[in-house]
C-alpha cells in the first residue's frame, strides 16, 4: 500500500494538472455518486491536499472528494483527452479542458461537505500528518507516553494512524533501525533520549521518502552505492525488505517477524532487545 510520501507525491501531481482550474467534467464509477457529477461540473478545484494516506480533492461548492488508494489505486495526470494504456478500470475523474486528473482501481471514494469531512470514521482519528502539519520533535515524543500508546510495542504503534498519519510498512522499519530500538520495545521502556531519537527520525525519515520518491538512506550513502553501481532497489532502505542480507552497519544479518500483523525487519545487533545502541 502506498504510504504518506507517495499519497503526498501523488497530490503534487493532481494538484499541479488541476488546482485553480475549473471542472468541465466530472466522472465517478460509482452509482451512489453519479449525482454529483453534475454538482462538480462547472466548479473550481480549489485544493488538492493529503491527510496521511487519504487525498482530498476540495472543490468551490465547499465539497471534497475524499479517496484512499488501499492496495491498489492508482492516479494519473493526462493530456488533452488522453488515456493512460492500463487494465485497470477508472473510478474518478477530473477534466479540466486540457488536463486530466484520473484514478483507477481505487474503492474508497466518497464526496464530503465539511460537517462529514470533520466527522469521518478514518479523517477524525488520524493522527498529526508530517507532510501537511508541523508537529515538532517535542510533539511526538510526548505523544508516545499518552496513555493510548505509551505501553503498546513501537512497532506495532508505528503502523497505526491515530498515532502518526501515513507511515506505512517500509517507514516504521526504517525509522526504527535509524533510532537503534528494537520494534517490540514499547515507549514506556525507552529513555527520554530515545523517544526523542525515535520522534526526530519519525519527521527526518518522512520528509526524506517524500523528497526521494521513497529512499530513506542519507544521500551520502546512497551516492555511494550509486558509484558502485548498485540499482535502485538497492539503494532504498536499511533494512526493509533485506532479510537475511548483511546490515549496512554492522554486518549482521537482517531479520524479520510479524509484528503488528506485518513482517517488520530490523538488525539484532544494531537494534537489541531492551537498550539503545
Amino acid at each position: 500500500m502506498p504510504e504518506g510520501p507517495e499519497i503526498r507525491r501523488a497530490a503534487d501531481r493532481v494538484a499541479a494538472a488541476i488546482e485553480g482550474r475549473t471542472a468541465e467534467s466530472v466522472f465517478f464509477a460509482f452509482d451512489e455518486l453519479k449525482a454529483f457529477e453534475s454538482i462538480l461540473t462547472g466548479g473550481r478545484i480549489e485544493q488538492v491536499t493529503t491527510r496521511g494516506k487519504a487525498m482530498l480533492t476540495r472543490f468551490s461548492c465547499g465539497l471534497s472528494v475524499y479517496s484512499h488508494n488501499q492496495l491498489y489505486g492508482r492516479w494519473y495526470v493526462m493530456r488533452d483527452g488522453r488515456r493512460p494504456k492500463t487494465g485497470r478500470q477508472l473510478r474518478f475523474a477530473v477534466d479540466t479542458g486540457d488536463r486530466q486528473a484520473l484514478l483507477y482501481s481505487a474503492s474508497d471514494i466518497e464526496v464530503l461537505d465539511p460537517q462529514q469531512e470533520r466527522d469521518h470514521p478514518f479523517l477524525s482519528r488520524l493522527g498529526p500528518d508530517l507532510l501537511s502539519q508541523t508537529p515538532t520533535v517535542k510533539n511526538l515524543s510526548d505523544r508516545l507516553l499518552d496513555e493510548q500508546y505509551r505501553r503498546r510495542q513501537l512497532g506495532a504503534l508505528l503502523l497505526d494512524q491515530g498515532f502518526v498519519a501515513g507511515l506505512g510498512n517500509y517507514l516504521r522499519s526504517e525509522i526504527l533501525f535509524e533510532s537503534g530500538i528494537h520494534p517490540r520495545r514499547r515507549a514506556i521502556d525507552c529513555s527520554e533520549e530515545e523517544r526523542r531519537r525515535l520522534a526526530e527520525r519519525i519527521i527526518t525519515l518522512t520528509k526524506r521518502a517524500y523528497r526521494t520518491r521513497g529512499i530513506t538512506l542519507p544521500p551520502r550513502l546512497v551516492s555511494e552505492l550509486k558509484q558502485q553501481g548498485i540499482p535502485r532497489s538497492g539503494h532504498r532502505f536499511w533494512v526493509y525488505g533485506r532479510a537475511n542480507r548483511a546490515c549496512r552497519s554492522c554486518g549482521r544479518p537482517i531479520v524479520t517477524e510479524s509484528v503488528g500483523g506485518r513482517n517488520c525487519f530490523w538488525c539484532p545487533s544494531c537494534q537489541p532487545p531492551g537498550s539503545s545502541r
